[in-house]
C-alpha cells in the first residue's frame, strides 16, 4: 500500500480535459470555502476502484462528488438502483452514476468486471458499507472486482473531524482478502464521519471470507486443469 501521508497530487495516467478542468476548479472552490482540505494520493493506473468511507450522511455523496472532481478524474459510481427513478435518474445517471440492485449481486460484479476488461480507462467509486446506517460489516463486491479485473484499489475517505477528504493510500489486493482488509481497517481507524455513532466497524462477515475462498479454490482448479490438459496434448 502507497504511503497514506503523502498530499501531493500524482501526475495522472490521463490527461485532464479542458471542460472537466473547469469542474475540477469549480469542485475546488467550494470545498475550500466551507474549510474541507482535499487529499489526492490517487494512483497513476487508467484503471482503478475508488473506496468512500465512512457513509454515515445524506452530506456524504455531494462531498464525495465534489472531492473526485475536484481531483480531475473522470470517473462512474455505484449507487442503489432505487436513487434513479423518475425525476432524478437522468441527473444521476449525468454524474456518472450506474444503478445496482442489491437483490442482483454476482450479475453486477461480473458487468463490472467485463467494463474494467474492456475499457481502456474506467474508474469506479463505490461506498462498501452500502447504507448510511450502521453497519456490522462491509460488502466484498469491491474486492471480488479489483481482484478479477487485476486493478487497484484506491482508498477515499469523508474526515468531518479534521474536515479532510479524497483519497489518502492504495491498495494493490494480493488475495488474501484477511491480509488486504486488515490493511484497509488500520487505513479508515482514525477516519471520522459525520455522525460517528453510525459508523459501523470495517470487518468481513465469515460466510464472506468462505465465500471469497471457494471462489478462488474454484478459479485454482479450474486453471489447473486446462495446463493439465495442455500437458497432455503436448505429450501426445
Amino acid at each position: 500500500m502507497k504511503d497514506a501521508s503523502h498530499r501531493t497530487a500524482r501526475k495522472q495516467a490521463v490527461p485532464i480535459k479542458p471542460r472537466r478542468r473547469v469542474m475540477m476548479n469549480i469542485s475546488l472552490y467550494i470545498l475550500r470555502f466551507f474549510g474541507w482540505r482535499l487529499q489526492t494520493d490517487i494512483p497513476p493506473d487508467k484503471k482503478f476502484i475508488i473506496i468512500g468511507a465512512p457513509h454515515t450522511s445524506n452530506w456524504d455523496f455531494p462531498l464525495a462528488i465534489l472531492a473526485l472532481s475536484g481531483m480531475g478524474l473522470d470517473f462512474n459510481w455505484v449507487g442503489k438502483h432505487t436513487l434513479f427513478r423518475f425525476p432524478f435518474g437522468f441527473f444521476f445517471k449525468a454524474l456518472g452514476g450506474i444503478p445496482v440492485d442489491r437483490n442482483i449481486r454476482q450479475s453486477f460484479i461480473q458487468k463490472m468486471i467485463e467494463l474494467f476488461s474492456t475499457s481502456d480507462q474506467f474508474i469506479l467509486a463505490i461506498a462498501p458499507e452500502g447504507t448510511r446506517a450502521k453497519t456490522g460489516y462491509w460488502k466484498t463486491g469491491f474486492y471480488s472486482i479489483a481482484v478479477d479485473a487485476g486493478i487497484p484499489i484506491a482508498l477515499g475517505f469523508l474526515d468531518f473531524k479534521n474536515k479532510t477528504l479524497g483519497v489518502g493510500a492504495t491498495l494493490y489486493p494480493t488475495r488474501d482478502i484477511e491480509k488486504d482488509f486488515h490493511i484497509i481497517q488500520e487505513f479508515y481507524a482514525n477516519k471520522t464521519g459525520r455522525f460517528p455513532e453510525k459508523q459501523g466497524p470495517v470487518q468481513l462477515r465469515q460466510k464472506e471470507i468462505l465465500r471469497y475462498h471457494s471462489k478462488l479454490n474454484g478459479c485454482l482448479v479450474q486453471n489447473n486443469s486446462t495446463v493439465e490438459q495442455t500437458d497432455t496434448r503436448s505429450d501426445s
